[in-house]
């Protein structure tokens, strides 16, 4: 598993950064392949989608 922020794997390092980071921004990388992501932010939340894995939502209306 990688992070979905700066694309390093979750295990090493700290990402207290990215976690505090992600509570405003969108995913950028895969959290499966750390593949990076196509994002498209809109007023209303935003899609991260990986060509791989399919997409991911930020589940606002």
């Amino acid at each position: 598993m990688f992070c979905d922020r700066c694309g390093r794997p979750a295990g090493e390092g700290d990402h207290d950064a990215c976690a505090r980071a992600r509570e405003l921004e969108p995913p950028r990388f895969c959290v499966h392949c750390r593949r990076r992501m196509v994002v498209q932010v809109v007023p209303t939340g935003w899609t991260a989608r990986c060509v791989e894995h399919g997409e991911l939502t930020s589940g606002r209306p």
